[in-house]
């Protein structure tokens, strides 16, 4: 029996661009699910192997960040937003919601599937088994990451973080008072190359870990802005 392929969601009520997409993912070897509205998606992501979700905003019955939101309760594959939606607020709205990427429409077919590609590869990498003893939990005043169960607790109250906030929470916590630009960030944690819009995606995550953490109550400032270099964790 050969190795299981590769199962990529296109949840898109557009058939036309539904099957310009699924035509560039067969090339690669994937296999293609398609849902035409937001309950179709919701329901093959809870009873099929889903990889990874190339989801429109704008559906019938249930929208994109309803969808989001209802998968994220129980799933963690890397999602990606595509939509006609361009603006800044929408994109801050996407990636805030537990969106791995955002693309607007009109896109390069090509650069979409690069971007699978890239998420895909970042999401194997983090969900490899430690063939080596455990990594301890990293532990700074009351905040606790554990990178073994991506669980994070601040004064014994878990903190509900979205994969890539987690990955930059423990990149950051993993070194800590080293300066990290936002460039470097973005290769890291999304694990492609960096491009114009890399660093407000980055400037977003930032903000909601600090919401999370309780830097908006003047409690402890776990991440700390070097103007003009990047971000450093100060526990």
């Amino acid at each position: 029996m050969g190795m299981q392929r590769t199962t990529i969601l296109i949840a898109e009520d557009d058939p036309d661009i539904a099957e310009l997409i699924a035509l560039h993912l067969g090339k690669e070897g994937y296999q293609v699910l398609k849902a035409v509205d937001g309950r179709e998606a919701v329901r093959l992501a809870q009873t099929s192997e889903i990889d990874l979700i190339i989801l429109d905003i704008m559906m019938p019955n249930m929208d994109g960040y309803e969808v989001i939101r209802v998968i994220r309760e129980q799933h963690r594959m890397p999602i990606i937003f595509l939509s006609a939606k361009t603006s800044d607020f929408d994109k801050i709205t996407g990636l805030v919601m537990g969106a791995d990427d955002y693309m607007t429409k009109p896109f390069n077919p090509m650069e979409l599937l690069a971007r699978v590609n890239a998420q895909l590869r970042r999401f194997k990498q983090l969900n490899q088994p430690i063939s080596s003893a455990a990594q301890p939990a990293l532990i700074a005043g009351g905040l606790t990451i554990d990178q073994e169960q991506r669980m994070v607790t601040l004064y014994n109250e878990r903190i509900e973080l979205t994969p890539k906030e987690f990955d930059i929470l423990y990149l950051l916590a993993s070194h800590p008072k080293k300066v990290f630009s936002a460039e470097n960030i973005f290769q890291q944690v999304w694990g492609e190359a960096y491009y114009e819009s890399g660093g407000n995606t980055v400037m977003v995550h930032i903000r909601m870990l600090r919401k999370k953490l309780g830097e908006d109550k003047q409690q402890q400032q776990w991440i700390k802005t070097v103007w003009g270099v990047g971000y450093a964790f100060q526990g």
